[in-house]
């Protein structure tokens, strides 16, 4: 049975059949015989609200009927209505005959005073376990054969019910739920995998070795699963009151925004109007001919905008078709159609960043580039000429790397190309180095003290550059040679890196008068990656007088 369609009190009698089952497994005694009377009677008190409800459903159909004009189609549905109520209340009936007839075989009711007729804790046989199974298995097997009777009866009823729906158009999804009722081992969900009952039939099953008061138990669920059965089928054909009608039962107020999103101080501007749509019909939409998911009566249309020219405010008309088929509640459909206008923008890529006009080559260039008209849908990938990306942390953050003279930067959003944008390339600047001792910072012009203990040698990047990319603009003297000139000769050299350079060896030889021979052998440079790498755009020579 198909249990989302169950109602909250059928799945309740469901419970109710698993505790049974689990009951009739058992080695019972009079204590526990008497839960089956409880079950029992609990099962007729809901299957007697289950019959309330389906009649109600039946007059409700009827009076809906009555109340839109007796149309043909729908008085078709009102007698297959009424004769479904009738086929129910008849097998209903066969069904309580054969219980009178399990209670009248074994003794009837014990009569007590007061009297408690029909009370089945006064059954005369409540312990009797042979006579009903011997009343219901086949006659091939000594018995009265009643069990193919009353399996008969019930499948015979979910057979008339499910042709009754497909008469009025239902689909296998709406007639799954009416599968036969009385069923033998190998079909039965519980006993299906039980190794003791392989091989038994549907009387064995429901009613061999079983005290009386188990056996009406187990009719009193047939008869509600018969109930359950005919609610699902009167709630199929009441939908199908007012065949021809679209009937619009949910309306609303809507608002179409000519767009979600506005600038600060410019105005907010919609349509609004009122939308209905129908509860009990399922449409169908398409988009230029393509079917569109639809959740609730709502289709979602979505594509990628795409345009080839532009007018002269970088927009471009464009338009498709929609459609709306709706299924008629009496057969057939009607489509509803639309041509949508919308206008496709053209992207403006921005580029943010300390410097645009041109990157440096070999360095990681920081750059921004968004699309402000994409909004959150915005999710960039780049393809790069001449160099390398490196996408950021951020949405739009991406750090260029350039090895060519020109790079071009191709910036696509979700795989769909925007545009692009060149930049021209240019060389790391030349670098300072400057030349200091533990005085500071040394005027060459004037010179140094001859007896000066160090001398250090620094590299100052060029300020815009250090300022843009500071990450590249990290340089060191590797190695320098450093010579004492006197009267035209090389009287003491000495050599070491930036840092510090150790002149002890020529202060001590140093004259007033003599000059310092400076030489940059080789200046190294820290990239972004921390990469080191040497830098060959440097003044190598200097001279400095000795006072």
């Amino acid at each position: 049975m198909s249990g989302g369609k169950e109602t909250g009190r059928q799945k309740m009698v469901g419970m109710m059949y698993l505790v049974l089952t689990a009951l009739l497994a058992l080695n019972v005694s009079n204590t526990v015989i008497d839960k089956f009377v409880f079950l029992n009677e609990s099962l007729v008190r809901a299957n007697d609200e289950s019959k309330d409800r389906n009649g109600q459903i039946l007059e409700s159909i009827i009076k809906t009927v009555d109340d839109t004009g007796k149309r043909e189609n729908d008085l078709k549905v009102a007698e297959a209505a009424r004769e479904l109520r009738a086929e129910t209340e008849r097998v209903f009936a066969e069904l309580n005959s054969l219980k009178d007839s399990m209670v009248s075989i074994t003794g009837g009711y014990i009569e007590y005073e007061p009297e408690y007729p029909g009370d089945a804790k006064n059954l005369e046989g409540k312990t009797d376990y042979s006579k009903v199974g011997h009343y219901m298995m086949p006659e091939g097997e000594g018995g009265e054969g009643k069990g193919d009777e009353l399996k008969g009866l019930l499948n015979g009823y979910a057979e008339f019910v499910s042709a009754k729906l497909i008469s009025f158009g239902a689909e296998d999804s709406d007639v799954e739920s009416f599968r036969p009722i009385a069923v033998d081992a190998e079909e039965d969900p519980v006993y299906s995998k039980d190794p003791n009952q392989a091989g038994k039939k549907f009387a064995q099953l429901a009613f061999e070795e079983s005290p009386t008061p188990a056996c009406l138990a187990t009719m009193s669920e047939y008869q509600s699963r018969m109930l359950m059965y005919e609610t699902i089928a009167l709630d199929f054909l009441s939908k199908k009151v007012g065949a021809g009608d679209l009937s619009f039962d949910r309306i609303e107020a809507k608002v179409l925004p000519e767009s979600k999103y506005v600038a600060a101080g410019t105005p907010f501007k919609g349509e609004m109007f009122i939308a209905a749509s129908a509860s009990g019909i399922s449409p169908t939409m398409y988009y230029n001919d393509n079917e569109i998911p639809v959740d609730d009566g709502i289709g979602t249309v979505q594509f990628i905008a795409k345009a080839t020219t532009y007018d002269e405010n970088n927009q471009s008309r464009q338009s498709f078709a929609a459609a709306i088929k709706v299924p008629l509640p009496g057969g057939g459909d009607t489509t509803y159609t639309n041509t949508i206008e919308y206008f496709v923008t053209k992207p403006v890529i921005q580029v943010q960043s300390a410097s645009v006009s041109a990157l440096y080559l070999g360095c990681g260039n920081k750059l921004n580039i968004l699309v402000p008209a994409l909004g959150t849908a915005y999710n960039p990938s780049y393809n790069v000429k001449g160099g390398a990306a490196i996408k950021g942390s951020s949405v739009g953050e991406v750090t260029i790397v350039p090895n060519a003279a020109k790079v071009e930067i191709g910036i696509s959003s979700s795989g769909n190309y925007i545009g692009s944008r060149e930049f021209s390339v240019k060389p790391i600047p030349q670098v300072e180095i400057e030349i200091g001792t533990d005085a500071g910072i040394v005027d060459i012009s004037k010179g140094i003290p001859a007896k000066s203990p160090r001398l250090f040698l620094r590299v100052k990047p060029e300020e815009g550059f250090a300022e843009f990319l500071p990450d590249d603009a990290k340089f060191i003297v590797a190695n320098a040679e450093i010579k004492l000139v006197s009267g035209g000769l090389v009287r003491q050299t000495v050599s070491g890196g930036g840092n510090g350079i150790n002149l002890s060896r020529i202060a001590s030889s140093a004259r007033k008068g003599d000059q310092l021979a400076i030489e940059i052998k080789r200046v190294q440079r820290q990239n972004f990656k921390g990469q080191v790498e040497d830098f060959n755009r440097f003044q190598k020579y200097y001279n400095i007088p000795l006072q």
